[in-house]
């Protein structure tokens, strides 16, 4: 039986193989500036780092005035990402990004746990079934369904253009699934693999307003925690929501930590 790790354990996995690197590979160009990851994609851009070293006071004014005037330079991009996490150093760079500019989203909490701890099956209602929806020989009109789903899931418009150019981008390590009944979707999320570690991350769980507290998020979780599985994958890592950490927290994940996404807009 494998030894459950600590969440001092697990986040110290995490800083060691899912920052830096990891976060952009998948991205349209990405470059290393000092202790930062620069990255594109698309009208967006995204900054990530495993540690700022030793960039703080006046030194970390300069690195962060310095990637502004990056991405500014860039017609295309229109706003970019500095990702934060909140047991990171110097405790001051959260009111720093604020000096220039920058607006903070929602705080999520950092969930990772071992794979196996998530994927019991979840019975779900009768004629419910889940299934993967990009490795069929037409995925487009599927991806058109799911999009519709998480638009009615999330509140907010969501284009299918962002999962076509996830699976153009990153193919190979992403699946995308659905539960569905009748012909409708009614629960979407998306499995990806992080090349080159233990690692997957679970992202884009939505369920429809009328379907949610019927178990439908829970048991889109196990089949992907099962998929990743028999991908030899260990750990799941998802960033959550007030609403997706306590479901995921009693499957199995523990928070570790917290990110907030720091938005510079044009």
């Amino acid at each position: 039986m494998t030894e459950q790790l600590s969440p001092q354990q697990l986040l110290r996995l995490y800083d060691q193989q899912l920052r830096g690197h990891a976060e952009v590979s998948s991205m349209d160009e990405f470059q290393q500036f000092g202790p930062l990851w620069r990255a594109k994609c698309r009208a967006r851009g995204f900054v990530t780092y495993q540690t700022l070293g030793n960039s703080s006071g006046a030194r970390l004014d300069e690195l962060i005035k310095q990637t502004v005037a990056f991405y500014a330079a860039d017609p295309q991009i229109k706003s970019f990402e500095w990702k934060t996490r909140g047991h990171d150093q110097p405790t001051d760079l959260s009111e720093r990004l604020l000096a220039h500019g920058f607006v903070p989203e929602e705080e999520e909490t950092v969930m990772v746990g071992e794979a196996a701890a998530l994927a019991q099956p979840v019975k779900v209602p009768a004629g419910v079934t889940l299934r993967r929806i990009d490795n069929v020989v037409d995925p487009y009109t599927e991806l058109l369904r799911a999009a519709a789903a998480q638009a009615r899931a999330f509140g907010f418009p969501f284009g299918v253009e962002d999962f076509v150019n996830r699976l153009e981008r990153n193919g190979a390590n992403l699946e995308l699934w659905i539960a569905e009944a009748e012909g409708e979707v009614l629960c979407t999320g998306r499995l990806e693999l992080v090349p080159g570690t233990e690692f997957a991350g679970l992202w884009g769980g939505g369920t429809v307003p009328e379907w949610r507290g019927k178990g439908l998020y829970r048991a889109l979780t196990a089949a992907r925690a099962r998929s990743a599985l028999n991908r030899g994958v260990r750990y799941l890592q998802s960033d959550c929501t007030e609403f997706s950490r306590p479901i995921l927290q009693r499957s199995g994940l523990l928070p570790i930590t917290t990110t907030t996404p720091f938005i510079w807009r044009r």
